[in-house]
């Protein structure tokens, strides 16, 4: 298992020590086998004197070789060379440097391997006379031959497991890379939809508790209210305090855990501005809807159509407590749906609405502006105030013309619209 620290041209990862001792035992089975072979070649019947090196030096040695390359990971070249150079005084510890020429060569450094692999070459021209053995005419060259071949064997294999090595540890840093920047995209996720649930929580509980502030304004500065109408103003009370708890529980459902059988919070559509504008009657606004659009816009618009005179009616309670206002309504496919909300000067002042936060209309201009149209907000010269919204209406989006649901009528001061479902 590689570690972080390591850089990719040093794949060193750390091994057990039972997979250590694999590697050594094969390092040493590979020895025996060549010190048999070479123990074959000997005379027979050779002298004390002549084998006693294949005898006693030779295990002594490799098993020194053996011990070295326990220590080949942290120092690669020292112990690569010096195995390298004692292999070829023991047959037996020809394993030993073939394993640390091997792990050498998995860090796939050539002025590394070079010295290393030269010396493990030409090293045995040095000690032949340790092993009595008949040699025919151009063994060296022969020699050096099979020590360059094998040498290159244990080079390739250790190149190619070092490129495995830096190809796992590429794979696993970019799955590291991919799992941060699915953790990153994740927290970016959850940072936008508590920013749309501040939204809604706003755009909802300001219209709410701004028409409550209203009637209790009215409850305050009309002490010639008859006990009827008092009352209604009461329950008007009550009951959007009791909307305004609703809409924020459906709004905070989003953030406890989740609840399939919960049904989710029905969204601002078109076909429900005129029963915005009836509870707004309800809490005593003067609000008159002009509805004359041809035909019903597709659900994107609806929706931001629903919030715009949601916030004109919230900031007319807010801070034109008593004034008429004005709500129209055109456009078509093919052209663009008008929304236009206009209130005149405040009929009364001192209610105490709830302080202003600054964020609806900012809030607002970039919901408009998300679907290709234009807000624009003023005062008037009447000292009212007027809100303006353009929203492009594509001709090719489907939605009922005025042939489907009947002709769309204005409606007078007054009427109450028409409520769809």
């Amino acid at each position: 298992m590689e570690t972080d620290a390591v850089p990719p041209r040093r794949p060193v990862p750390r091994r057990g020590p039972w997979r250590e001792a694999v590697r050594i035992g094969a390092a040493a089975v590979v020895g025996v086998l060549l010190w048999l072979l070479t123990g074959a070649m000997l005379p027979r019947g050779c002298a004390d004197d002549s084998c006693s090196w294949f005898v006693t030096g030779d295990p002594l040695v490799a098993l020194g070789c053996l011990a070295a390359v326990a220590w080949r990971r942290r120092f690669p070249v020292p112990v690569a060379l010096a195995v390298a150079v004692a292999s070829a005084a023991s047959a037996l510890a020809s394993g030993a440097a073939l394993l640390a020429i091997g792990s050498l060569a998995a860090r796939r450094r050539p002025a590394e391997i070079a010295p290393v692999v030269a010396a493990f070459v030409v090293a045995p021209l040095f000690t032949a006379g340790l092993y009595p053995v008949e040699r025919p005419p151009g063994s060296p060259w022969i020699q050096l031959s099979l020590q360059l071949l094998t040498a290159g064997f244990a080079v390739a294999t250790g190149w190619a497991v070092g490129a495995r090595r830096a190809e796992v540890l590429s794979l696993r840093e970019r799955a590291r890379s991919a799992e941060r920047e699915q953790t990153a995209l994740a927290d970016r996720a959850r940072v936008l939809e508590r920013n749309r649930i501040a939204r809604e929580m706003h755009d909802s509980l300001a219209h709410r508790i701004s028409l409550v502030a209203l009637q209790a304004g009215a409850l305050d500065h009309r002490p010639d209210l008859a006990d009827e109408e008092r009352a209604v103003l009461v329950r008007g009370i009550a009951d959007g305090s009791y909307r305004a708890l609703e809409d924020l529980r459906d709004v905070l459902g989003v953030l406890r855990a989740e609840q399939p059988d919960r049904p989710e919070p029905p969204r601002p559509s078109y076909d429900r501005v005129p029963a915005l504008v009836d509870d707004a009657r309800a809490s005593g606004m003067d609000v008159t809807l002009t509805v004359g659009a041809t035909g019903e816009p597709p659900d994107v618009l609806g929706d931001v159509c629903y919030r715009v005179v949601r916030e004109a009616l919230t900031n007319a309670a807010k801070h034109a407590p008593g004034a008429p206002v004005r709500v129209t309504l055109d456009g078509g496919p093919g052209g663009a749906l008008g929304v236009v909300v206009r209130n005149g000067p405040a009929a009364r002042t001192g209610t105490g609405p709830p302080p202003a936060s600054g964020y609806g209309l900012p809030g607002l201009a970039e919901r408009v502006r998300a679907v290709g149209g234009t807000l624009d907000h003023h005062p008037a010269p009447d000292g009212g105030f007027t809100l303006t919204a353009r929203l492009p209406w594509p001709a090719d989006e489907p939605g009922r013309t005025a042939g489907t649901d009947g002709p769309a009528r204005p409606t007078r001061p007054g009427d109450e619209p028409e409520r769809r479902s």
